[in-house]
């Protein structure tokens, strides 16, 4: 199970370009669907959590899934699988990056690889938006977030405070009622009297 773990990780590790966003249907097709390891609102789950915790992106989930998986151990073996290949990568393109980056076929290359990032990290964020059932009623979210942040130069970090805040409050107004409405549909009904004279 350890080697499976490290192996997975250190594929998904070597195989993604593009940032830890781009990560995400890797995980979700090794994880969710061919081992079976984490259900897919587990995932999602887990996701949002990565999202709002400091550090980086790809460790962040992989020490989730890990820890879920294995417990400490577990997140030790897949956050090591997951950032040893981009380690070793950075490395080595670090030690020869100075002497070939006025080059024009690199410098070419790196035009091309920057649109097809975008769409590396555009696919994964209209899948999870997809599974986080955003719909026309709650669509204003992520829309008012993102021009908050980029139009009116708002912290990401205040938003996500606002809005894990504002979930709250959302989930006890919503259990609130349910309760509510489970109390109204138990309660005995007054019986009638029905007296002949």
């Amino acid at each position: 199970m350890n080697w499976e773990l490290f192996k997975t990780f250190f594929r998904i590790g070597l195989f993604t370009l593009g940032g830890g966003y781009a990560m995400i249907p890797l995980i979700e097709e090794e994880v969710v669907n061919r081992h079976r390891w984490v259900e897919k609102q587990q995932l999602l789950d887990l996701i949002a959590v990565a999202q709002s915790c400091p550090g980086v992106f790809a460790a962040n989930i992989s020490i989730f899934v890990g820890y879920k998986l294995r417990s400490v151990r577990g997140a030790v073996i897949t956050c090591l699988g997951t950032c040893l290949p981009s380690f070793v990568i950075i490395l080595v393109i670090a030690m020869f990056f100075y002497q070939f980056q006025n080059n024009a076929i690199i410098q070419a290359l790196f035009r091309g690889i920057r649109p097809a990032v975008v769409a590396l990290i555009a696919v994964p964020t209209f899948r999870l938006a997809k599974s986080a059932h955003i719909t026309l009623a709650n669509c204003w979210i992520p829309i008012v977030s993102a021009l908050a942040i980029w139009a009116l130069g708002v912290s990401p970090i205040l938003i996500i405070l606002i809005a894990g805040l504002g979930g709250y409050i959302w989930g006890i107004l919503i259990s609130t009622e349910s309760q509510q409405s489970q109390h109204s549909q138990g309660s005995p009904t007054p019986p009638t009297s029905n007296s002949h004279q």
